[in-house]
């Protein structure tokens, strides 16, 4: 049987034993409707109590201002176009980056269709926006700046807290929402302290069930549902709660920052082992900064020759997992938006892949990747068509 080593954590991670624990119990024994107001109703709302109280310990906010969603895409959409909407009477001018993930730029897409200005900040050849544009596009007409806070495919970390400070200064009626699915869990995230007025999270990044997410709202943010029903969640997103997903995603997070320090010093450790291993590989470019200023989980690269669907099979036929590019768009036939946007020769865009840690790989598994990337890369590129 072949030895099975997952290093696609930041498409999906496996759920912890509790976090399975958790729902299961949920669905077979604590079944109720948190909005009924017998025992069992009574019951399944301490649930989402638990949760939100957890959450809002870990960022440091108030329980009220966790409202659960059903993952990273509904919370990026209610953050942007619940904001846009609740504003546009003040302005209608939106900044974001170039490298954003579809669940961030195709809700801007919509908004550009109602009206909306989106102006999109450059970024360096590490994934960085460049402040100095920033400063020159935010203005009084500006309502929303919209930045992911780690960057999907190449690990890069977006100084939010600049961002934050630039915007509150420059436009101080607009509001800063981060898309942070694939930061939590990987970074102490306070948005208090950060300046940030929205931040989304998906629980399946760090061990918590799929379907299950939550979006951070400062309470003195101006944003308006796009669920309308029975009001839940404080009338921000309406719908019965998705009481298992809200009790696994509790469970993951509280996981994910107990021995926080020694998980991410675990993963940085796996990053920089594989990322020196594959430069060690003739004809491989590795992409983004690497080091502190760069995610502990993600690692890409380009292998020279060798398209990246094919390599993802060829190392799935030994049983090792990783992604060609953002798993949210790796069905569709389009260049990457982010190594566009850094400036990635045209040859690599087809030949770069994903690689991503989580605390539960080791460093025996990132060995045996590294020695079937040195005996396979090179059989694929003798065997490529001409």
């Amino acid at each position: 049987m072949i030895r099975e080593i997952y290093l696609d954590n930041s498409a999906t991670t496996k759920p912890s034993e509790a976090v399975c624990d958790i729902v299961m119990r949920l669905m077979r024994e604590d079944y109720g409707n948190p909005s009924s107001m017998h025992r069992k109703g009574v019951d399944a709302e301490h649930y989402l109590r638990d949760s939100a109280e957890e959450i809002a310990r870990i960022l440091k906010v108030r329980p009220s201002e966790i409202c659960f969603t059903s993952g990273g895409t509904e919370g990026n959409n209610l953050a942007i176009i619940g904001t846009a909407l609740a504003m546009r009477r003040r302005g209608k001018k939106i900044l974001t980056t170039m490298m954003e993930h579809p669940a961030v730029s195709e809700p801007l897409k919509f908004l550009e269709k109602e009206g909306f200005v989106i102006e999109k900040i450059p970024v360096d050849q590490y994934g960085i926006p460049v402040l100095s544009e920033l400063k020159e596009l935010l203005d009084e007409e500006t309502v929303l700046v919209s930045t992911m806070y780690v960057n999907n495919e190449i690990g890069s970390v977006v100084p939010v807290k600049e961002i934050a400070e630039e915007v509150h200064k420059r436009a101080p009626l607009a509001l800063y929402h981060t898309d942070a699915v694939q930061a939590f869990g990987k970074f102490r995230i306070y948005p208090k302290q950060l300046g940030i007025d929205l931040l989304t999270v998906s629980g399946h990044k760090f061990h918590g069930p799929k379907g299950s997410g939550f979006l951070y709202v400062n309470g003195s943010s101006h944003i308006v549902p796009i669920l309308y029903g029975g009001g839940q969640m404080n009338g921000l997103r309406s719908g019965t709660e998705n009481v298992p997903g809200i009790a696994g995603i509790g469970v993951a997070a509280k996981e994910a920052y107990t021995d926080f320090d020694r998980k991410t010093a675990h993963m940085r450790a796996l990053r920089d082992q594989l990322r020196q291993g594959l430069m060690e590989i003739d004809g491989v470019a590795v992409h983004g900064k690497g080091g502190d200023e760069s995610a502990p989980h993600i690692v890409n690269a380009a292998f020279e020759g060798v398209r990246s669907e094919v390599l993802l099979h060829a190392l799935e036929d030994r049983g090792i997992y990783i992604s060609a590019g953002s798993a949210c768009s790796s069905h569709k036939r389009t260049s990457s938006p982010t190594l566009t946007a850094i400036g990635v020769p045209k040859e690599e865009l087809t030949s770069s892949v994903r690689f991503s840690v989580c605390e539960n790989n080791t460093e025996e598994e990132i060995d045996e990747t590294l020695a079937a990337l040195r005996e396979v890369v090179p059989l694929l590129r003798r065997y490529r068509p001409s």
